[in-house]
């Protein structure tokens, strides 16, 4: 789907798919549904308007966005040039508190007298997030009930099952429908529910004058309390006032100092910024921290991800980190409140382990998928132990408290790399594949993505050569920290001598002479996945590699087979399992290429660094200066525009983090031990 068949609303964690006429209608073909979001169901499937029996025309579609809060459709009823349409209607919408706020405001075009009958054809089918995404895959839900009731000044749609979950979608109108009665399914999600509903009304229209229909559909999931009455004068049911509250939250989190835009002479840089923190400020999500407490960190993603993802939360906190560091306090303290306590072998959780997702859908709360909260990552630990040595080294005294607080978490993160992370058994961080989870626990997690340049897959435990210098960067930083913020130096000597051992290791067991580069990975027979791959420039970000074999593996991420003129290609063109459509064997991420020039800048390739971000901000500003989670990595050619890859999230957190990254690595690279 592209950006002109659906307009995105997203607040703390609740989104919204609409098509430009506002409506939530069901497209079989759509890589991003439509409906109405919140902790991982769809608490509506269906939301389309009619004006007197027919689907209203678009004027103009409304022009809000996900970093705009909502804005203003112009419909009409149908008509011609000999007999012009009888009113016109502005449409109204606003995401926010969990619920879509709607106002539809009709104006008369004649001069005489007129009733409308407006209908709202609604409906809730309540599917998983996990469902929609599996498309070619079901799930049983045994006891499974939907229903849909009326109730004052609207309708209520709720689903059971069993005892143990219940979730429900609340429309209210006023004026209240002067009708509601069953609508047929036609057109509606899995062939019709039976729980649509057809609420209608009749709207007296003065001649040039106006009526005012204000809708309000709360999403309750399950565990959720009745929203407490809106206090009169608020304008939470207001959309204009809603999208101003919005907008002033989203405008201080922009403007805040440091602004990005005064570090920088480039406009695309600067603009590119501008975007990626407006992206940033609609992804915060509010979740739970240590003590009951709650903080707001970078979800990961629109439409699948909107969640606590370790890894992505941590890497755009990095990211952010020199611009806006409350986002890596937000991001410690919630994955310090979620780390492993104990062993679950479903969750493939030990002590220590920080955790990969935590999701809140019905799949995840009835066990049929491990992701309600799943450890299934070999790198959120390392990586953990990297943000918050580094954001005490950038903020000082804040930065040591932080550190003193959460040295427990600190100190099992590191007991986990050692006992269940695979340094004592491997003497590097290994995993295993899930079965009924990932494939693959690294950044590059889809099925086939690690592999040999032959398109050969591991056996066994899989050492990752990026999860590595991950692990060396979370040493020595965490060393640091002993030998200050804790005070414990014999701690800081055995971390520090574990530090130089692994990357002594690994200078003898990742590399390919003949290739003069770093291998993906190694698996449990010693072999070495040779592929040439981009995570070799995550090595240089560690700073794992000396030097020489560092400004070696540098310069080679910039040759052709890898570097298309727009980013750094997931897998080098030209082996056997190298696809540009691929999702992690030829694609392009911005984030991978934000790592990758943060390492060149390390290693002191500095003009490199300016071809990648160049080839980066040329492919931002061709999409709004907005980065896509992901891009085709087709080879450029003027006047070609950059290839979309088709299931791309956007806006995505450590894409919209990048430009931040770039502008870093453009100053030098930030600053390390």
């Amino acid at each position: 789907m592209t950006a002109t068949e659906h307009r995105l609303l997203v607040h703390d964690g609740t989104f919204a798919v609409l098509a430009p006429s506002g409506d939530i209608v069901h497209d079989r073909k759509a890589t991003m549904p439509h409906g109405l979001f919140r902790r991982d169901a769809r608490h509506l499937s269906r939301w389309e308007l009619t004006l007197d029996g027919a689907a209203p025309v678009v004027l103009a579609p409304a022009a809000g966005d996900a970093d705009d809060g909502g804005g203003c459709a112009v419909l009409t009823t149908p008509g011609t040039r000999e007999t012009p349409p009888a009113c016109t209607v502005f449409r109204e919408q606003a995401v926010a508190d969990g619920a879509l706020i709607e106002l539809l405001r009709l104006v008369s075009n004649q001069g005489a007298a007129a009733t409308v009958r407006l209908t709202l054809t609604a409906d809730a089918d309540f599917a998983d997030q996990m469902e929609l995404r599996a498309q070619h895959r079901t799930f049983a839900k045994p006891g499974a009930v939907r229903g849909s009731d009326r109730r004052p000044g609207g309708v209520e749609f709720g689903y059971r099952r069993g005892e143990a979950w219940h979730a429900r979608t609340v429309v209210a109108a006023d004026p209240a429908p002067l009708a509601v009665e069953e609508a047929a399914g036609t057109g509606a999600p899995r062939g019709g529910s039976g729980t649509a509903l057809r609420l209608s009304w009749e709207l007296e229209l003065p001649p040039h004058g106006t009526a005012e229909l204000r809708l309000r559909a709360t999403a309750l999931p399950h565990g959720t309390p009745d929203p407490a009455a809106v206090p009169e004068g608020t304008g939470h049911d207001d959309p204009a006032r809603v999208r101003s509250r919005l907008a002033a939250d989203r405008h201080t989190f922009v403007t805040a100092p440091p602004l990005p835009a005064a570090r920088t002479e480039r406009t695309d840089l600067a603009r590119a910024c501008a975007q990626g923190l407006r992206d940033l400020a609609g992804l915060r999500v509010t979740v739970p921290g240590p003590d009951g407490s709650s903080v707001r960190v970078p979800g990961a993603g629109v439409p699948w991800f909107l969640a606590l993802f370790g890894r992505d939360s941590l890497l755009t906190s990095l990211f952010a980190l020199p611009y806006r560091p409350g986002l890596a306090e937000a991001t410690l303290l919630a994955l310090a409140a979620t780390q492993a306590r104990e062993e679950d072998p479903e969750r493939i959780a030990e002590p220590g382990k920080i955790v990969h997702e935590v999701r809140h859908g019905e799949l995840a709360a009835f066990g049929q998928v491990p992701y309600g909260r799943y450890y299934g990552s070999v790198d959120s630990t390392p990586l953990f132990l990297v943000l918050l040595g580094a954001y005490a080294r950038q903020q000082g005294r804040a930065g040591t408290d932080l550190a003193r607080r959460l040295e427990p978490q600190a100190r099992a993160a590191v007991r986990w790399m050692f006992r269940w992370g695979g340094l004592d058994e491997f003497g590097y961080l290994a995993y295993r594949p899930h079965e009924g989870g990932l494939a693959n626990q690294n950044w590059k997690d889809s099925p086939g993505a690690v592999c040999a340049a032959d398109g050969t897959l591991p056996s066994g435990a899989v050492l990752v050569a990026e999860a590595q210098g991950y692990a060396y960067d979370a040493l020595c930083g965490t060393a640091e920290l002993a030998r200050g913020a804790w005070g414990d130096p014999a701690y800081a000597a055995r971390l520090e001598e574990a530090a130089a051992a692994l990357r002594e290791r690994f200078a003898s067991d990742f590399w390919l002479p003949e290739s003069g580069f770093v291998p993906l990975a190694l698996d449990e027979t010693g072999r070495r996945l040779d592929a040439l791959a981009s995570d070799a420039g995550h090595l240089l970000w560690s700073g794992i590699l000396e030097q020489r074999r560092g400004r070696a593996v540098g310069r080679r991420l910039l040759e052709p087979d890898f570097f298309s003129g727009w980013g750094v290609r997931t897998l080098a063109a030209g082996q056997a399992p190298y696809h540009p459509l691929s999702y992690h064997r030829g694609s392009i991420w911005p984030q991978d290429n934000a790592l990758i020039a943060l390492g060149l800048a390390r290693y002191g390739l500095h003009e490199e660094v300016r071809r990648l971000a160049g080839g980066l901000l040329d492919a931002a500003a061709r999409h709004g200066y907005r980065l896509p989670e992901v891009l085709a990595g087709y080879p450029r050619a003027d006047p070609q525009d950059p290839v979309p890859y088709p299931h791309a999230c956007s806006p995505q957190a450590w894409a919209a983090a990048t430009p931040l990254a770039l502008l870093t690595a453009l100053e030098g690279g930030p600053a390390r031990r």
